[in-house]
């Protein structure tokens, strides 16, 4: 399987702007700048679309986890916040709350401590993955 999305940007870094598009179109021409990375402007950044890609992939993992533990979540939310410090990614902190009848909290715990460490975009980054997963 592959994915693909596409990149455009035109001028400076600072004073120019480009668009992302994705292979789904779920992105078409997406605006992103240095004001939508850096400061406040309206669009995305790459920091934004890793933490969606960090948290949906995360919270698809644990759900795949307790299914394959025998148990059915109810619903599971994440938060992924991407730090963005001097150039780099030093961290990215996961925060989840599940509903899932039937499990322990010992058990819940176990398999997000899986997922964390083994869904596809966690073996990808190379940066500090912190968890606080919740049973609700």
């Amino acid at each position: 399987m592959k994915r693909t999305a596409t990149a455009h940007w035109e001028g400076t870094g600072k004073e120019g702007k480009g668009h992302l598009s994705t292979q789904s179109s779920v992105l078409n021409q997406t605006q992103y700048s240095y004001l939508s990375r850096f400061e406040s402007g309206v669009g995305t950044n790459p920091e934004e679309l890793i933490a969606a890609a960090h948290s949906g992939c995360f919270t698809m993992k644990l759900s795949f986890n307790l299914s394959g533990a025998g148990f059915v979540p109810t619903s599971i939310e994440t938060t992924a916040t991407v730090m963005l410090e001097n150039g780099a990614i030093p961290s990215i902190d996961l925060e989840c709350t599940a509903v899932v009848p039937g499990t322990t909290a010992e058990k819940f715990q176990e398999l997000a401590l899986d997922a964390k460490a083994n869904c596809p975009i966690s073996k990808l980054l190379n940066t500090d993955i912190r968890l606080n997963a919740v049973l609700k």
